[in-house]
């Protein structure tokens, strides 16, 4: 990935390259890629955090049964 720096500022440039690498997911790909996780590991914290989410969902809904503002 590359990114020019213009007139000398460096601090542009900077920004631009973070604001590249958060859209392109690349930091969570090396994150992930970093070391081995076997597939039964990662289908169990799918699920967790599914399960997370679902909770999350479900409190969500019992505050506001309607979905009224």
């Amino acid at each position: 990935m590359k990114v020019k720096v213009k007139n000398g500022n460096v601090e542009s440039a900077l920004r631009l390259f973070k604001r590249k690498v958060t859209e392109n997911n690349i930091i969570f790909d090396y994150k992930e890629k970093q070391y081995h996780e076997k597939k039964t590991t990662k289908r169990q914290k799918n699920k967790a955090a599914a399960k997370v989410r679902e909770r999350k969902r479900q409190q969500k809904q019992a505050e506001n049964p309607f979905g009224l503002k």
